[in-house]
């Protein structure tokens, strides 16, 4: 017989799972479990985490887990800690950016996992998968309910015209790119040229996006909106990503700017 697991989640995503097993503050006169896990994506969430340990530890065993502990992840199980749709094929990036915990978490060498159904693929990098894995996941988005999305983000250094090909042998409804230091313009602008050719990226499209990190270390609103504009310029929707801390705690003139640059109508509007 299965456990009963109470997943409880410091903050509400997008991600988030929302069935009845799912908790966002400490437990009701009624919920009854064998386990609690207390799932952390936010480094900055952890002393909430604390406490709401505390708080169920009068229902059940308490764990706590998620990439803010650290830990290594596992096999990915459709459902449990992200929402249905959501999947996970590979775990570790082979780059080692100075503001990534991932590479330090997972490991630099890739791991693939098995293969589960789900439209939206958070994997690390999986573009560094082998090309048997990558094509194996293609196939498993061809018979998905819904169209793909990488929200997880494809390496525009890593993107080959066989993948491009892939891409326009299934549905997206997204796909996202990252600009976070220098040397990531040149490749995206290869990209977008491969993508423009093959008709992925068109006018009064959003499909293709681009995560542009913002607000780090001796950044400044100049700096950061020239990296955005630039993007917008080569017919990538960018999508600001504010830089934090393990306090989390970003100024209110940042929040304000990435606001602007995180809204796609917004950000479309300054085409015109």
């Amino acid at each position: 017989m299965n456990n009963r697991i109470i997943r409880v989640f410091p903050r509400k995503t997008r991600a988030t799972p929302s069935d009845q097993m799912v908790y966002f503050d400490g437990p009701t006169f009624f919920a009854e479990a064998d386990e609690v896990h207390i799932s952390v994506t936010f480094t900055y969430d952890l002393p909430k985490a604390e406490m709401l340990a505390n708080q169920w530890g009068v229902v059940a065993p308490v764990k706590i887990g998620g990439p803010a502990t650290g830990e290594r992840s596992g096999e990915f199980t459709p459902g449990l800690y992200l929402k249905r749709g959501y999947t996970i094929t590979s775990r570790g990036c082979p780059n080692a950016c100075w503001f990534c915990c991932v590479w330090r978490r997972e490991g630099r060498e890739i791991r693939e996992l098995k293969i589960k159904d789900g439209w939206n693929i958070l994997d690390d990098n999986i573009l560094a998968c082998s090309e048997s894995h990558i094509k194996s996941v293609f196939e498993m988005l061809k018979r998905q309910p819904r169209p793909a999305e990488f929200r997880g983000g494809l390496e525009a250094a890593r993107l080959k015209d066989w993948h491009v090909d892939l891409l326009l042998s299934i549905r997206v409804r997204q796909m996202f790119f990252a600009y976070d230091t220098p040397d990531d313009f040149e490749p995206l602008v290869s990209a977008a040229k491969k993508l423009k050719t093959a008709g992925i990226i068109r006018p009064a499209s959003h499909c293709v996006r681009c995560y542009v990190l913002i607000g780090y270390p001796k950044d400044d609103f100049e700096k950061a909106e020239k990296r955005l504009r630039d993007v917008l310029q080569l017919g990538i929707m960018p999508m600001a990503m504010l830089y934090r801390d393990e306090s989390g705690e970003p100024s209110r003139s940042w929040k304000r700017f990435q606001r602007e640059w995180a809204n796609h109508f917004i950000v479309g509007s300054k085409l015109k």
